[in-house]
Formats: structure tokens, sequence, C-alpha cells
């Protein structure tokens, strides 16, 4: 399986890369300002796109690939890469209440195939500033995950029609103790 690795210019995203090719799959990662042909010519069977340190609209050609490949080719955003998922479709992107740098949440899910064999709730490791607007978030996708505690934040997404997942939080992180069974359901599951 080829996993085309968008990099937001993060360190963050090499974990991906390991977490990806120990569960077997095959990674390339392109950086931001390749274009959407260079991503095609990977024929990817799967599609991730990376934290980084800026805002969606930054983010390069990620909302792009979302857009134009996401329909088709199963595709999990990852921190910025969940903004920017969100963003592609209309969503807004706002300040959150919390800084959340390092720090750890625990999170509720809904039972869905990304969180195959993950308990209810989770603990997940958070490095983030801003957060995808709950009044903004495009009808077209639900909410599969929310901190627990009383904020009630958006942590997970899934777009309706098309395979199309982002997480808020990072499953490459050590202090995700249960990261890498997400990555691995995304990598094994998300077919519709």
């Amino acid at each position: 399986m080829k996993v085309a690795v968008i990099d937001n210019i993060d360190s963050f995203v090499y974990n991906l890369v390991q977490y990806i090719g120990v569960l077997g799959a095959q990674p390339t990662v392109r950086r931001n300002d390749s274009s959407l042909e260079e991503i095609e010519e990977i024929e990817p069977d799967r599609i991730v796109i990376s934290p980084g340190p800026k805002t969606p609209k930054d983010s390069g050609i990620s909302p792009e690939v979302v857009k134009k490949l996401g329909k088709e080719i199963p595709t999990l955003g990852v921190c910025l890469g969940h903004q920017a998922i969100a963003y592609a479709f209309g969503g807004k992107i706002s300040p959150a209440d919390r800084l959340m740098h390092g720090k750890t949440s625990m999170i509720n899910h809904d039972g869905g195939k990304l969180y195959r064999d993950v308990p209810n709730p989770f603990e997940a490791t958070r490095y983030h500033s801003l957060i995808v607007d709950q009044s903004t978030l495009p009808d077209c996708f639900r909410v599969t995950a929310r901190t627990k505690d009383e904020h009630r934040e958006i942590m997970g997404i899934e777009h309706e029609e098309y395979p199309i997942m982002g997480v808020q939080f990072h499953p490459e992180s050590i202090l995700t103790p249960l990261g890498k069974r997400i990555v691995k359901n995304f990598l094994e599951v998300v077919e519709r």
C-alpha cells in the first residue's frame, strides 16, 4: 500500500512516516509546496496530511489535495491536516479557548472505523492553539471525537460521503498510547 504524506513542514511528520512504515505501508513524503501532479504521480492508496505550525490558509497544497483527491483516495488529516480538511469544505478555524501544546486530554469517540479497538475514552496528546469552529463545520461532516472535558472541543471529523477524516490530536505522539492503533485503523478499515 502506497501512502502519500503531505508534509506541512513539521517535525512530527517523520513520526507519522515511521508508524506508516512499521505498519507495513510504503510512505512517500512530499512537502506542501509540491504540485497536485507530484502527489498523483505517487499513485497513493492513502493520503495523510501532516501537522504543521501555521493555519490551513498557509498549508500549501493540503486543501487542494483534500478536495481533488480525497473524494476517491482515503485521506487522514492530523492537527493542521484536520483543520485543512474542514477549511477545504468551507469550515472556519478559530483560536482555541486554551493553548494545548504537549498536553494530554481524554477523548470520547463515536466507535467508528478509525477508533476500532480503542477504549472510550482514550488519552491523546494535543499540540495546537487553533480548532475547527463547531458553528461553521460543514453539514457534510460528522463529529467523531471530542474532548471529554466541559469544553467538548472537536477532536475528530469524518466526511459523510467521501473517505476523508481528521483528528486534531496527535496519534503519532508517544503520549498517545493507542495512536499507532488509530493509524493502523486508518490504513486498514477506512474503505467504504
